[in-house]
């Protein structure tokens, strides 16, 4: 697991949340610990790392 920050794509408050990085791709929803909103988030890791993070809003 990893600790990973990104910006909350409704109200733009910094969330951290800790990452499978055992998984090479991940996506789900997840919401907001600050304004409630969900999240669609996509995650792709490679050797234990991430390489690519993507945090949208769903309402797009």
């Amino acid at each position: 697991m990893e600790e990973h920050f990104f910006q909350c794509p409704y109200c733009w408050e910094s969330i951290s949340m800790l990452v499978d990085i055992s998984l090479s791709k991940q996506s789900y929803i997840e919401d907001c610990e600050v304004c409630c909103n969900p999240i669609q988030l996509s995650i792709s890791t490679e050797n234990s790392e991430i390489i690519a993070f993507e945090a949208q809003n769903i309402e797009q």
